[in-house]
């Protein structure tokens, strides 16, 4: 029987890459979310998840499910026998962070210990964490590898992050039979090439890209663009874009690595190279045939110049390597953007 592995946050726009990966890799993935990011499609399944099940042909378990919901994760662990946990749940936007501190603190640490806790009940001791570059903050140098200092994060959501790593590296050493897989993802764009699952942001995007796509799709008038004098090639920042099944392969290289039984590894998944925002929006008027319109104003603050990933560690270690490149990135992305004009909604 193909081995049952929990996702959390399994809805989201990395969750529900992931867990199509997981499915064609041949393992049975049981998806929990609690639809705070996710539109609700057929029968109260998230609407990506609907779909991942179209692409694969499989029904996916399912249940409407808060990581702070102590009594539901019992529950759930007493129904299903998990061999892994691939933890994505979470509040994720920077800015409202910065705005809603004790919120991001609550749901991303008190979550995560109410799953740890869970796990250990169950003895279950296998755990892959979607963690974040945002750990490293202001680069030291570039490319950011693994031995990075860490900690220096500008906000509260990459420090809930980093709370998070440091709490499952402290587990790991004081009970020696769990193993964790820590990835620091860069920055995830694409989608899968279908077009049926993309990046589904509420409301104005956080990320670049899907501020981009919606206004090559003609959603938005224009891109602003947050300074153009810093010390990069056009002024614009610069960051380490990687395709998102790119990066749900990583997720399932982790997995094999739990067997290993490794204790706890800590990886960055992104590709080695750093793209301007400018280089990005003519990345993407090619993709899409389309005229890009921005306007460059004030910094933003908490951002950073240059941000880029040394990727070795990952391929030594995960047999792991980035292989999409920056066209097919944004093809993809244009794909799921111009097909899904409004995202997931159906308005």
């Amino acid at each position: 029987m193909a081995k049952e592995i929990l996702v959390t946050g399994g809805a989201g726009y990395i969750g529900s890459h992931c867990v199509l990966e997981l499915v064609e890799a041949g393992f049975a993935p049981v998806v929990i979310d609690n639809f705070h990011n996710a539109i609700r499609g057929s029968n109260t399944v998230p609407e990506s998840i609907w779909r991942v099940e179209e692409i694969v042909g499989k029904k996916i378990p399912f249940h409407e499910l808060d990581i702070l919901d102590e009594t539901g994760l019992q529950n759930l662990f007493k129904k299903h026998r998990f061999s892994a946990v691939i933890h994505f749940a979470g509040l994720k936007a920077v800015g409202e962070s910065v705005q809603m501190p004790l919120e991001y603190y609550k749901v991303n640490l008190t979550g995560t210990i109410r799953l740890l806790e869970t796990m250990k009940v169950h003895g279950v001791k296998n755990l892959v964490f979607s963690s974040s570059a945002t750990v490293y903050g202001d680069p030291a140098y570039l490319p950011l590898d693994e031995k990075h200092p860490v900690g220096g994060c500008t906000n509260p959501y990459g420090k809930s992050k980093y709370f998070i790593e440091e709490m499952i590296r402290d587990l790991c050493k004081a009970e020696p039979d769990w193993n964790a897989v820590l990835l620091r993802y860069f920055n995830p764009i694409g989608a899968h090439k279908s077009g049926k699952i993309g990046e589904d942001p509420q409301g104005i995007p956080n990320n670049l890209m899907p501020y981009v796509a919606q206004v090559a799709v003609g959603r938005r008038d224009y891109l602003n663009v947050f300074g153009n004098d810093y010390s990069t090639v056009d002024g614009t920042g610069v960051r380490d874009y990687i395709h998102v099944v790119d990066l749900a392969k990583g997720h399932i290289a982790a997995l094999k690595k739990l067997k290993e039984n490794c204790g706890c590894k800590i990886y960055n998944l992104g590709t080695g190279t750093g793209y301007s925002v400018l280089q990005m929006v003519k990345a993407m008027e090619k993709a899409s045939g389309k005229e890009i319109k921005y306007k460059i104003i004030a910094r933003r603050e908490g951002d950073i110049a240059s941000c880029f990933a040394n990727p070795a560690l990952a391929e030594e270690e995960l047999g792991w390597k980035a292989v999409f490149d920056l066209d097919r990135m944004c093809e993809d992305l244009w794909r799921w953007q111009s097909q899904n004009p409004s995202g997931f909604s159906k308005n």
